[in-house]
């Protein structure tokens, strides 16, 4: 390939990113909900691209979108103290930008969380909101439930049964009529039963129910059909043209859903990330301690019990994402392959995908 060819399919990538950033800015322009009088906003900010900038000036929290492509018009926002239009918490998605002291101050009065998800999908950091201290009573009931071999087995059981009730109405509701959907909703319903009549031992035990019933969920989901366009300027993997296995697909001994090799996945990990950052501001507003784990285990730097109570609302967000791609065409341009094959979602796209999740 000469020099010409690659600087012209370089431009018509670069075209087609900005294209499809554009595309979704436009489809999100839609008039805000109205709410009822003296009723705060319930729905997040969700800001992305590179140059965000987070400031105090003259008491407001003052904020500006950052760029994802060029031509672009820079979003704005302006918060007043105790402004009912303040959002329910701000997610930044990857990107970078900057912002000040006297803003950490701003939002730790305002008890408005801003919640940084990198473009793993990961919540990598959540600062602001309410700096309470953590509830005793509630910490002590922690230590003691995963201290107890009965208790802690009762609460795993619990938690995995309701996970498994919400996947079946998401295969049932987001998913057509097929034989990998009644199968998956066969051993679903023979989970629950073995979840509930006393035989389960074990945590362990426990996870594996649940690793088999997820297995057979995600296996309904496989062969999907997305929505790309019918004339596409740039090429895809074929892969792509359905929906496929859970895991990354890459050479390596373990099976991750990290680094998502998919579209579909990829767009998951965001969805789960905002999920995450949504369950630890939960938890920790109630008095837990995000950290101290029932059923996962604890780690270094690694909040368990967010991801123990993640796990029944797991499938609801699933649901969302599953009706975000089936009422939503897709590109090319939407999605970048990195060299080492992970799927990367366009900053607007990351946006939409989020605000899907989080949206009542």
């Amino acid at each position: 390939m000469s020099n010409q060819d690659v600087a012209a399919h370089e431009a018509e990538v670069v075209g087609d990113w900005a294209n499809r950033n554009e595309h979704w800015i436009k489809a999100n322009s839609k008039s805000p909900r109205r709410r009822a009088i003296r009723q705060r906003v319930d729905t997040p900010l969700i800001l992305c691209g590179h140059g965000v900038s987070l400031r105090i000036n003259r008491g407001t929290l003052f904020i500006q979108n950052g760029f994802t492509h060029y031509p672009q018009e820079r979003e704005e926002f302006r918060y007043f103290r105790g402004d009912l239009d303040r959002p329910s918490r701000i997610i930044m998605l990857d990107g970078s930008g900057s912002l000040s002291f006297d803003v950490i101050s701003w939002l730790a009065e305002q008890n408005l969380p801003l919640v940084r998800i990198d473009w793993q999908g990961n919540a990598v950091s959540v600062i602001g909101g309410s700096g309470a201290p953590f509830d005793s009573g509630r910490i002590q009931w922690q230590i003691e439930t995963r201290a107890d071999p009965v208790r802690r087995l009762e609460f795993s059981c619990g938690l995995i049964a309701d996970k498994i009730r919400n996947s079946i109405t998401t295969l049932r509701t987001a998913l057509p009529d097929a034989p990998a959907r009644a199968n998956a909703l066969w051993k679903a319903e023979a989970a629950i039963d073995r979840l509930g009549c006393g035989a389960v031992r074990s945590v362990g035990e426990v996870l594996l129910i649940e690793a088999r019933a997820a297995s057979a969920y995600f296996t309904a989901w496989r062969g999907l059909p997305l929505r790309w366009p019918s004339k596409a300027r740039c090429p895809i993997p074929d892969a792509w043209r359905v929906a496929g296995a859970r895991s990354a697909v890459r050479a390596s001994r373990y099976v991750t859903n990290r680094h998502a090799t998919h579209p579909v996945n990829a767009m998951l990990n965001y969805a789960y990330a905002a999920l995450c950052s949504q369950v630890q501001m939960e938890a920790v507003a109630e008095g837990y301690d995000p950290r101290r784990g029932i059923m996962h285990a604890d780690r270094e730097g690694v909040e368990a019990l967010v991801f123990d109570l993640m796990e029944p609302r797991r499938p609801v967000v699933d649901a969302k994402v599953l009706n975000f791609v089936a009422h939503n065409k897709i590109a090319a341009g939407d999605f970048l392959i990195r060299e080492d094959g992970v799927c990367r979602l366009a900053p607007q796209l990351a946006r939409r995908v989020c605000e899907a999740v989080t949206a009542a």
